[in-house]
């Protein structure tokens, strides 16, 4: 398994500040949670992860959701 540095953190800054990890993930893909200075847990956006394996419907729930988070603005406004 190779990770570049920047994909590294503890499990103690995974566990005090998961928001931030989970944000890493997003623009990375994948963080590499080290337990004992040891890779122990891997955090992946599913969105960006081709490994597993999504039902037509989960993944058409991924993409609704990302249109909508990308779009919400002009919903809003349409909306209105």
């Amino acid at each position: 398994m190779t990770f570049s540095t920047e994909q590294i953190v503890s499990v103690s800054e995974a566990n005090q500040n998961f928001s931030k990890v989970a944000r890493l993930a997003e623009s990375v893909g994948t963080v590499v949670i080290f337990k004992n200075n040891k890779p122990k847990f891997k955090l992946v956006d599913l969105e960006q992860d081709d490994q597993i394996e999504m039902t037509d419907d989960e993944i058409i729930d991924l993409v609704a959701a990302r249109i909508l988070k990308k779009y919400r603005k002009a919903f809003e406004e349409l909306a209105k």
